[in-house]
């Protein structure tokens, strides 16, 4: 997680300095610790740092111009590999896939696919609200799409129409390793379809040209609406409430097969791959929040700000925990409504009871609350997703 962080704060920090040189007096020492993670008083900007304070229109700028930056790094990795691995793809003219005589395609495009959505992860909490219909198509599960196509689903998993994005892609790339819980939670889902290979020349092509090439126009389509002026700070900030909002329900899915990346079980470093962009996203409106000083410490966004890093630490120190990508199995006896004391005491019940506290948007000191006290110092609109 951490190697995931570093890199992610890179490339927020490179794009962030040279708003900094221009955006603040040259006099304010020019201290990149505050805008690229965990703050100590001089973050760089105005106010803190001796140097002249910014508006709030100035700091909302700079946060879109360090966003755009930042998160552009990630589309185009995220895009390049899904070029990548449409391109690994195997095409035979006379048969579909062959796990043995295809090994090394399948391989390659299962690395791609895991470069891809570890980007996304990244970004997910601050694009998913300002582009939720490409999010749907890019990003949705199984199951979302089956709601949305029910009665009949989706009869051919090769096309790029019905179900689509890089859970798609998952579910037939890793489709001979599914775990039995998953088949037998999706297999209820009407209008299910068994994943598999590709087992002749056309659904192979198909997969390649349709389905692969689906998924690539995505990325593209949010490339290029990537603009600083389709940004809007306070939807973005949102939807990082929001997502470290659904880390307790990517949790709790995982007990009956319905996790995020259930096919590739890697949702546990999704999770990460969420937490790490979560935080770096979170540094850049740093500054900002810690601009607006209070003597009521609810009000005072220094005092916000420590509480936040202390409680995205907490979280980072539960996942870091957990070893390998796959979250721990659950108890077979396990209940998120009811979970015994027995059950709490394995791993996945220990990572549930952490992210459930520090996640819980009843409780106003967990993450949540405190990112929507943060949200409410900007003049964001509160978060309500846990009401």
């Amino acid at each position: 997680m951490k190697k995931h962080l570093a890199a992610f704060a890179i490339a927020l920090a490179l794009p962030l300095a040279g708003s900094l040189a221009t955006g603040c007096s040259s006099d304010d020492g020019g201290s990149l610790s505050g805008a690229a993670g965990g703050s100590s008083g001089d973050t760089g900007f105005g106010g803190e740092g001796g140097g002249s304070a910014l508006t709030d229109d100035q700091y909302k700028q700079e946060a879109v111009d360090a966003m755009h930056d930042a998160l552009l790094t990630e589309l185009e990795t995220m895009a390049s590999a899904l070029e990548a691995l449409q391109a690994a793809a195997p095409t035979p003219a006379d048969r579909g896939w062959d796990a043995t005589l295809d090994a090394a395609a399948i391989a390659q495009m299962k690395t791609s696919w895991q470069q891809a959505r570890t980007s996304y992860e990244h970004i997910e909490g601050a694009l998913a609200p300002l582009f939720p219909d490409i999010d749907f198509s890019i990003d949705a599960r199984y199951d979302d799409f089956m709601t949305q196509l029910a009665p009949n689903g989706d009869p051919y998993l090769f096309d790029g129409t019905g179900v689509t994005g890089m859970h798609a892609v998952e579910r037939i790339l890793y489709s001979d390793t599914t775990p039995a819980t998953v088949v037998k939670f999706e297999s209820t889902l009407p209008g299910y379809v068994a994943a598999r290979f590709p087992s002749t020349a056309a659904e192979a092509a198909d997969f390649k040209a349709e389905l692969c090439q689906k998924m690539v126009a995505d990325a593209g389509e949010l490339i290029s609406q990537w603009t600083p002026a389709n940004i809007d700070v306070a939807i973005a900030f949102q939807g990082l409430i929001s997502l470290m909002n659904e880390q307790r329900e990517k949790v709790v899915k995982a007990s009956g097969g319905e996790e995020e990346s259930r096919y590739s079980q890697r949702t546990m470093a999704d999770l990460r791959d969420n937490l790490s962009g979560s935080q770096a996203v979170y540094a850049i409106f740093e500054p900002w929040l810690r601009s607006k000083q209070s003597a009521d410490p609810s009000l005072d966004g220094q005092s916000i700000d420590g509480v936040v890093l202390k409680g995205l630490g907490d979280l980072d120190a539960a996942y870091s925990a957990v070893s390998g990508d796959a979250i721990p199995a659950p108890p077979a006896t396990w209940s998120a409504e009811d979970p015994s004391p027995a059950d709490l005491m394995t791993p996945f019940g220990v990572l549930y009871s952490k992210v459930k506290a520090a996640v819980d948007p009843a409780d106003p000191k967990s993450v949540v609350g405190e990112l929507d006290a943060a949200a409410k110092v900007l003049g964001f609109p509160e978060f309500n997703g846990g009401q």
